[in-house]
C-alpha cells in the first residue's frame, strides 16, 4: 500500500494560504515520511487545480492510492489533518 499524500493548493498572493503553509510544516514534522505532502501554486499549475476542481484557496486533497478521499476547504489546524492521515496510514 502506497502512503497518504495531502496536496495543497495555493496561491502566492492568498492571506489564509500563508497561515497554511507553517501548518503543514509542522503536520510533516509531526508525521515524517508516512505521509507525502505537496504543494501546487494553482496560478502556476492550471490544469491541475482544473483536473481536482480547485475553486477556493487554499484548498487540500487527500488521497491515497490515486483516490480522492478528502477536499478541504480553507486553513485547516495540524491536528485535524493528522486525525484524518493517522487511519490511512494504518491501513
Amino acid at each position: 500500500m502506497s502512503k497518504p499524500v495531502l496536496t495543497d493548493f495555493f496561491a502566492t498572493w492568498c492571506g489564509p494560504c500563508k497561515m497554511q503553509t507553517p501548518i503543514l510544516e509542522d503536520l510533516k514534522v509531526k508525521m515524517g515520511d508516512l505521509v507525502e505532502i505537496r504543494t501546487i501554486d494553482v496560478d502556476q499549475n492550471m490544469e491541475e487545480a482544473m483536473k481536482y476542481q480547485i475553486r477556493v484557496v487554499p484548498t487540500l486533497i487527500i488521497e491515497k492510492d490515486g483516490i480522492v478521499l478528502q477536499k478541504i476547504e480553507g486553513v485547516t489546524r495540524a491536528d485535524v489533518l493528522e486525525d484524518i492521515l493517522k487511519p490511512l496510514i494504518e491501513e
